[in-house]
């Protein structure tokens, strides 16, 4: 199981925070996850499947995409709720160390 200090540490490094309650589900989700992982490293050869980058793209027929002139937004729109802007951009947190 992941410690709950290593979540935390991971948490303060993409800038958020959680609950005692919520760390112990994060960390219950992490178990199953490792659990199904070492399913999957136990089948026979898994190592000569080539894995898949996107599934059923043969089988699907994708739309082809239109742009109306309806669809574009103006600068102004998309900066309308914006909290912080700099230089007709949306100005965000460093997420990076």
């Amino acid at each position: 199981m992941i410690e709950k200090e290593k979540l935390k540490q991971y948490a303060n490094k993409l800038m958020f925070d959680m609950d005692d309650n919520e760390y112990i589900t994060l960390q219950e989700e992490f178990d199953v996850i490792l659990k199904q992982m070492d399913l999957i490293s136990k089948i026979k050869d898994i190592d000569k499947i080539e894995p898949m980058t996107f599934p059923f793209v043969k089988d699907t027929d994708l739309r082809e995409d239109i742009l109306e002139e309806n669809d574009v937004l103006t600068v102004s729109e998309v900066l309308e709720n914006a909290k912080q802007v700099a230089k007709d951009q949306v100005k965000v947190p460093k997420v990076v160390e």
